[in-house]
């Protein structure tokens, strides 16, 4: 899927992505639309895949994407190692229905 602009500029659009993604991360589940959970979940899964690597080189690219530090600690620590096992799909996409506001589709996006 190419990636959506969201009617915003790169820079807004990474921080964005960033933001939600590190959410996602720290709190394992977060309600979103459904574009924006489709362009979190590449990246999400990316940062798993990097804590299950483990290295310090790892640490430092999941750190230099992730924007808090607890949250690198915590992926590293405690949610990669859940998925040792596992060869990716770490995410699952849930439909919630329309949000009141604008009718956006809602989605809730969630660690397996």
């Amino acid at each position: 899927m190419a990636h959506s602009k969201f009617g915003r500029t790169t820079n807004q659009r990474k921080a964005l992505l960033r933001g939600l993604t590190t959410s996602l991360l720290k709190e394992g589940r977060i309600m979103t639309t459904v574009t924006k959970a489709k362009n979190v979940r590449p990246l999400a899964e990316k940062m798993i895949t990097l804590g299950k690597r483990g290295d310090l080189h790892a640490r430092r690219q999941a750190a230099s994407f992730i924007l808090e530090k607890e949250v690198v600690a915590q992926l590293f620590d405690d949610i990669a190692p859940k998925y040792a096992e596992r060869n990716g799909g770490y995410t699952r996409i849930v439909k919630v229905g329309p949000r009141k506001g604008d009718a956006a589709e809602q989605v809730i996006i969630e660690l397996v």
